[in-house]
């Protein structure tokens, strides 16, 4: 769950502007807080200098890199996106905002490319965006002035957005599936879908437990405990800090024939004594307001992520077909969550009501069997201590194979029977 930076973010459509601009310079060598020569640049500091009528954004880097910027409305962002850099920041580092900016994220977005998210608080007009070169003594600078605009205005540039193929694809992530022992084996397809990655850290506890990489280290044990038992091609959405679009890790799951797909997640939530396990799967309603909360929050990845989905295409087939097959897919992700329940029951603390039901967006692939896990609560300081221990997550794993093995030894018992 991200509980994120800035709050939880409201679910309107996205409406899309843009003021796009290319930034660039040549590199030049110079000494820094890290010596990176002949390396990927390093972003070691940023602040926010102005007020709410003229507010400065401002990266220090040890040398320049390549930078596009465009806005996107509803909520109001800027976003930079960038050659890939490195970044060194304090982990508060974004939380607190000042003049136009209220906060700001950063990270991978696709394989060499990075991306910086800054909210800003209303519509505005990005005034001046350049990149320095390092000079007398002086690091390599990214800056960005805005000052208000009217909605009108912001929109309004949405043409230029929208004519230029650099920023459209600019969000669009290569699909390049790992198989974790796929070859002779023809046994079912299992895809392994952690959680978050890259710019979208998702939740963090305050032991320093940050969600994307507890889910990337759950789903890595997981993975090879599966590879292990000889009988499943095991696919993930990624093996390292990537960022996956939501759509995109649906479409994984569809266009490799998935038998199972299996989301990572880590809970986070108003209440520090809240913890245990719970098992998720999709639903047109939710099982209550804390579960609907959640996949709202979860929902808004793309959007803190600085995606733009306003072009997405919402209109689904409704034949009679794929309602059936929807309902059918839907039924076994519920047998397959009943099973994730009994075994993580012997490996895990789980929360009062383990099974539980909301519209999560990474579930809702109609002809793929889905759950999420959400392992526990990194709000809670003893669900954040397991979910960093790698004795719990070797036990967990175990029960969540158990589960799986499960799932499809009693699917095969129903199609031998029919």
């Amino acid at each position: 769950m991200t509980d994120g930076l800035t709050g939880r973010l409201p679910s309107a459509a996205i409406a899309v502007a843009a003021v796009f601009f290319v930034l660039g310079g040549h590199a030049v060598a110079q000494d820094s807080p890290a010596d990176t020569a002949g390396t990927t640049p390093i972003v070691f500091d940023a602040r926010v200098v102005g007020d709410s009528n003229r507010t400065r954004f401002v990266a220090d880097l040890t040398d320049v890199a390549d930078a596009a910027v465009f806005t996107l409305a509803d909520p109001y962002r800027i976003v930079v996106d960038m050659s890939e850099v490195g970044f060194r920041l304090p982990e508060t580092a974004g939380q607190d905002g000042r003049g136009l900016f209220s906060a700001f994220r950063y990270g991978l977005i696709s394989p060499g490319k990075s991306r910086i998210v800054l909210d800003v608080t209303g519509p505005v007009k990005v005034d001046k965006s350049f990149v320095v070169a390092p000079a007398d003594d002086q690091p390599a600078r990214l800056v960005i002035d805005v000052v208000p605009t009217s909605r009108e205005s912001f929109l309004e540039a949405n043409r230029a957005y929208r004519d230029s193929l650099s920023v459209e694809g600019a969000a669009k992530r290569d699909r390049a599936l790992v198989a974790a022992g796929k070859g002779a084996n023809q046994g079912p397809t299992v895809i392994l879908d952690p959680g978050h990655g890259g710019i979208d850290t998702g939740a963090k506890g305050r032991g320093g437990g940050v969600e994307k990489d507890l889910t990337l280290a759950f789903s890595q044990v997981l993975g090879e405990k599966l590879k292990a038992t000889g009988r499943y091609n095991v696919l993930f959405t990624r093996t390292d800090d990537s960022f996956v679009a939501l759509g995109d890790r649906v479409a994984i799951a569809r266009e490799n024939d998935a038998d199972l797909f299996v989301s990572i997640h880590a809970n986070s939530f108003r209440g520090r004594s809240i913890r245990g396990a719970i098992v998720y799967t999709v639903s047109d309603g939710a099982s209550d307001k804390m579960a609907a909360e959640i996949a709202a929050s979860e929902n808004q990845a793309d959007v803190l992520s600085g995606i733009d989905i306003a072009e997405e295409d919402s209109n689904e087939v409704m034949d009679i077909l794929l309602d059936l097959t929807r309902r059918e897919t839907r039924n076994f992700g519920t047998v397959f969550a009943r099973n994730l329940v009994n075994e993580l029951k012997t490996a895990t603390p789980m929360f009062k009501v383990p099974h539980q039901q909301a519209g999560f967006k990474v579930l809702e692939a109609p002809d793929v069997p889905s759950a999420m896990i959400e392992l526990g609560f990194v709000s809670n300081a003893e669900d954040e201590k397991l979910l960093k221990s790698e004795a719990w997550r070797d036990k967990t794993a175990t029960s969540v194979v158990r589960a799986i093995d499960d799932f499809f030894e009693k699917k095969l018992a129903q199609r031998g029977g029919q």
